[in-house]
């Protein structure tokens, strides 16, 4: 079989998701031109990584939450715009909960002759290689599972740890430990109060503390910094977030895109991590130290609000606990 000459690597879901898939591009990108067809939602983590040559977007109606209306002009004009990649390959990226299948019908409709995919369901002829989930495997290690089964591999000197392109400088010079209190998913944030109250152990343990958070999470940020912290909420484009990320001794952070930021970016995580999906799977593949009752009653629900009164998992560590792992973390570098 000859080598591709173009990939359609597809991730629909959010940033943290798309930088996970980063070790799989590469390795397709080492031997083709990649096309990236991802959500809305992911797209300034695409703009990020390594190896992607086009980026398309397109939020998947069942993936992406919340959910788009399925139009039949919409799904025909998706097929024609496939199509027009003229790809030799596709690789569809999915968690263990998401079936690769619906995309791999309209893929086979625009023409793509080889489809990987991994599916708990009977594909029949929509994929050309399925493989089966692992639920012991990091996510960014399954993604790039599909990838080799599809005959790629990273090249020499590549380490499959996640990367990004080179962040910007920060505007802050170091020392200083950012906390990032917003997650996309309530479920896997720490309370604000908690956060606020870690901010200020943090200062008062000697720590300058910048909080970071997106535009809609202003008002979190500002509460949470408080007096003590430097509040960015708002104030950066995901590019630089990643350059503050680079230049902090440690980054206090949830189940959410930027812990996967910090990590491409060599910085260490403090990881308040809900078990509402597991750890194995979505801790931060890098330097980290977790926090979290793992075994709390909401494990594995994979619920969007937390389903237990008082979220006992995350809110029963205390801002000591983030200060002691914030000590254990600083001058540790990926």
């Amino acid at each position: 079989m000859s080598s591709p000459q173009r990939t359609l690597v597809a991730r629909l879901d959010n940033d943290g998701d798309v930088l996970l898939a980063g070790p799989a591009i590469r390795a397709a990108a080492a031997s083709s031109e990649v096309v990236l067809l991802c959500g809305h939602k992911g797209a300034q983590a695409a703009e990020l990584l390594p190896g992607v040559r086009r980026i398309i977007r397109w939020d998947c109606p069942w993936i992406a939450t919340p959910a788009p209306e399925v139009r039949a002009p919409d799904i025909e004009g998706l097929v024609a715009l496939l199509k027009g990649v003229r790809a030799d390959v596709a690789l569809i990226l999915t968690s263990f909960h998401q079936s690769p299948l619906p995309l791999a019908l309209l893929l086979r409709l625009a023409g793509v002759p080889r489809i990987v995919a991994r599916s708990v369901d009977y594909p029949g002829s929509l994929l050309d290689v399925r493989l089966r989930d692992d639920p012991d495997i990091p996510e960014s290690s399954q993604a790039l599972g599909v990838a080799r089964a599809a005959g790629f591999e990273l090249p020499p000197g590549d380490d499959g740890r996640l990367a990004v392109l080179p962040p910007p400088e920060s505007p802050f010079p170091p020392p200083y430990v950012v906390v990032h209190p917003g997650a996309s998913v309530p479920a896997r944030a720490w309370s604000p109060q908690r956060c606020r109250a870690a901010v200020e152990a943090l200062c008062e343990a000697g720590h300058r503390v910048v909080v970071t958070g997106g535009p809609a999470e202003t008002e979190l940020t500002a509460y949470v910094a408080g007096a003590n912290g430097l509040d960015l909420g708002g104030r950066t484009t995901f590019a630089e977030l990643s350059g503050v990320l680079a230049a902090a001794d440690a980054v206090v952070v949830g189940n959410t895109g930027p812990a996967h930021l910090a990590v491409a970016v060599g910085t260490p995580v403090v990881s308040l991590f809900s078990p509402v999906v597991p750890a194995a799977r979505w801790a931060p593949h890098g330097p980290h130290v977790l926090l979290g009752d793992q075994g709390a009653l909401c494990a594995g629900t994979r619920a969007r609000e937390c389903p237990v009164t008082g979220h006992p998992c995350l809110d029963r560590v205390t801002p000591g606990h983030v200060v002691a792992a914030v000590q254990q973390l600083v001058g540790v570098r990926a």
